[in-house]
Parts: structure tokens; sequence; C-alpha cells
């Protein structure tokens, strides 16, 4: 029975391996008819997400989010901006930063032109004074004459000296009617001091030097106070003459050599170095 049973089993196994192929290929062709199927429901489905991907709402939305890239957010526009107006500020830029370069300096830079304006009215107002002054006195002792009407430019002419010195006597006896000197007043005048050289005649000693440049403190920044009047410094230099044994060039040739404001300029810058070195010696108007 056990061996009846067994053989059965053998043969349903068996059929069931040797199923009809018919059978067989219905079944694959089912497989393949799920297969088509499930493949075009996929294919309906993208077809679908493709139709509403497509609709015209999405679309704008689409470009929206496309252009919001390449365009820069409003963060990166104002730190554009705040670099772009750096740039201007430090000149770097173009024209517009070379404006704002430009009216910032000149905007930092105070104007000086008040202030020389005003240097200029104390020293008119001053020479206008010391001029009439001089002339109301009338001692002959000085008179002054504006060289080409400017008065910031004098020429003085010195009448007088000791009348019992050489120089005087020399001045007698060569006709010398007065010794000529120019003044020039600088810009801050009275606050520093005039430039004082002789013009002729043609003086040996007495503090005179080379270019006819004049050898007295009180002419130098040192030595200067805006108290002295054109009147009191040519008294000093009258005394200074003196006092320096000054006279009148007679020497053949040389006596005929004119003094030159170049020569004067620069043998008065050396003096002064060379006297604040060593010391000044000035007579006082009493050794006169």
């Amino acid at each position: 029975m056990a061996t009846l049973l067994r053989k059965i089993g053998l043969i349903r196994l068996h059929d069931r391996d040797t199923e009809d192929p018919k059978h067989h290929q219905g079944s694959l062709k089912g497989t393949k008819g799920n297969t088509k199927n499930n493949t075009k429901q996929h294919s309906q489905t993208t077809n679908e997400t493709n139709n509403l991907l497509s609709t015209p709402e999405i679309k704008a939305k689409k470009l929206d989010q496309h252009s919001s890239k390449d365009k820069p957010s409003v963060k990166d526009k104002q730190q554009g901006k705040d670099t772009k107006e750096k740039q201007q500020m430090g000149g770097g830029g173009g024209g517009g930063g070379i404006g704002v370069g430009k009216s910032a300096t000149s905007a930092s830079i105070p104007s000086v032109a008040p202030h020389r304006q005003h240097c200029t009215q104390v020293r008119t107002r001053r020479l206008m004074k010391e001029l009439q002054e001089i002339r109301r006195l009338g001692d002959n002792f000085i008179t002054v004459e504006l060289v080409d009407d400017n008065l910031f430019d004098w020429n003085v002419k010195l009448h007088q000296v000791d009348k019992d010195s050489a120089l005087w006597q020399d001045m007698k006896e060569t006709n010398t009617e007065f010794i000529l000197l120019n003044v020039s007043f600088p810009d801050n005048f009275p606050f520093s001091p005039p430039f004082m050289r002789v013009l002729t005649p043609r003086l040996e000693n007495g503090y005179v030097l080379d270019g006819g440049a004049i050898c007295m403190e009180l002419l130098t920044p040192r030595g200067w106070s805006s108290a002295y009047t054109v009147e009191a410094v040519m008294r000093q230099f009258a005394a200074s003459l003196v006092k320096g044994q000054g006279r009148i060039c007679r020497k053949a040739g040389k006596s005929k050599k004119a003094f030159s404001r170049k020569e004067a300029e620069a043998t008065f810058k050396s003096l002064v170095k060379t006297h604040e070195k060593y010391g000044w010696v000035s007579p006082p108007v009493s050794d006169g």
C-alpha cells in the first residue's frame, strides 16, 4: 500500500513537472500582460505628471524660481552698494568717485584767504601811519619815496649822521647828500622785520657787508619787535655806521660797482647763521 502511495505521489509530482505547455504559456502570457499593464499604467502616470507640470501656473512658478537664482538678493545688492560708495570716497572709482574725494578733501582744508587778507590790512594800516608820521616830522633826518608807487617797497634817504664822524666828512668831501637804502616789507609785517640794504654810495665797514647787506640784530626775527618803527630802525643804522667806522669807498673801480640785492640777501642769510652761533653785538643809539 505504501508502495502504491509513493507511486501515486511520484506520478503527481511527475504530472506537476510535466504540465501542459499550453497551460504554462498561458500563465506566462498572464504575467506578460500584467507587466504590460503595469508599464502602461506607469507611462500614463508619467504623462499625467508631465501634463500637470506643463500647466501655465506651474511654468510661471518654475521661471520665477529660476530667475530668483540668477538675481542677487537684497542683501547682496546692499553690500554691492556699500562697496561702491567706499570706492568713491577713496577716490579709486570713476569720475564720480574722484568728485566725492575732492569735495571731502576741500571740506577738510580750512581756507587761508581770510587770514592773509587780515595780515595785508594790518601791514597797510601800519605803513600808511608810519609814512604820514615821517612826512609830518619834516626834520630832514630821513625822506621816503615809494618804489613804483608800491606801499610795501620804500627807498629811504638817510640825510644825517654824526657830524663829528669820518663818514660825515666823507659825505661833505664827495658831495654825497644822502645814503640811499631800500626797505621791503614782508606780508606779515610788523610781526616780521623788513629787509633793508644799502644802495648808494658804496660803503666800507660800518657793519655794511657785500651787496649792501646790513649786520644788525634787530633786522632779524630773533631781534625784531613789532614796536620798532622805520624811523627808529634808521636811527639805529646811522649809529651803527659811526660805531663801525663806516666810510665811503673811494678806491678806483670798486667805488663804481653797484650793490646787488641777490648778493645782499645771500650775505645777510650767512651772517645771521654766524651770529646766531656766536652772538650779536649791536651798538646802542647813544654811541652815535
